[in-house]
């Protein structure tokens, strides 16, 4: 009998599901360490990972290659990370969210499952950590409300006073470091798929 097809998870979104690094004197080279990667590692042979992200994407960008790149592939699940840039754009939270919003109800309308994660903090830009917030507080109702896994990396690499992201998940203040992005894959694999997929 031949094997199972093995389920498919696409993590979807920009630079940060790219997994960009920027360069430091210590690894001067230009870095992919996408957290897909390090997710793929702790499923093993349970699930096959895929990674479609493209930096400097906007969420209006993402939902027009959704049907193409997400649903045409017939994922078990999808992981949407984006508006990371829309923020550095200044564009609004509600217009953000409309866009995720129809990410995520494209993907259960071709019975695909979501798990939404928040968008991290910044450094150097305090005035941005706001907006922030009132996106990722939208993220989270609405997941709350429909019964969605949401993964809080925002916390989870946020120093808590100051709400800046902190430095051992980033050295530019804005994409993570594989500590990171390793940090997020560990996030998804203990808060979503650990049991979900035995």
């Amino acid at each position: 009998m031949p094997a199972p097809t093995l389920p498919l998870i696409i993590c979807f979104g920009d630079s940060l599901t790219a997994g960009f690094q920027s360069p430091t004197a210590e690894c001067p080279d230009y870095q992919e360490t996408p957290y897909g990667r390090f997710l793929a590692e702790r499923l093993g042979d349970r699930a096959r990972v895929q990674i479609s992200g493209v930096c400097g994407e906007l969420t209006a960008e993402m939902v027009e290659r959704f049907e193409r790149d997400v649903v045409r592939q017939r994922p078990a699940w999808v992981v949407i990370l984006g508006g990371t840039n829309d923020l550095g754009w200044n564009r609004q939270p509600a217009e953000i969210m409309r866009n995720l919003t129809a990410m995520y109800e494209r993907a259960a309308q071709a019975g695909i499952r979501v798990a939404a994660v928040t968008v991290p903090s910044i450094r150097g830009f305090d005035d941005q950590i706001p907006r922030r917030h009132e996106l990722n507080a939208l993220i989270a109702d609405y997941c709350a409300r429909r019964n969605l896994p949401c993964v809080d990396l925002f916390t989870a690499t946020a120093e808590p006073g100051t709400h800046r992201l902190a430095a051992p998940y980033s050295n530019d203040g804005l994409h993570l470091t594989k500590a990171g992005y390793d940090l997020l894959a560990r996030l998804l694999y203990e808060q979503v798929f650990k049991d979900l997929l035995r």
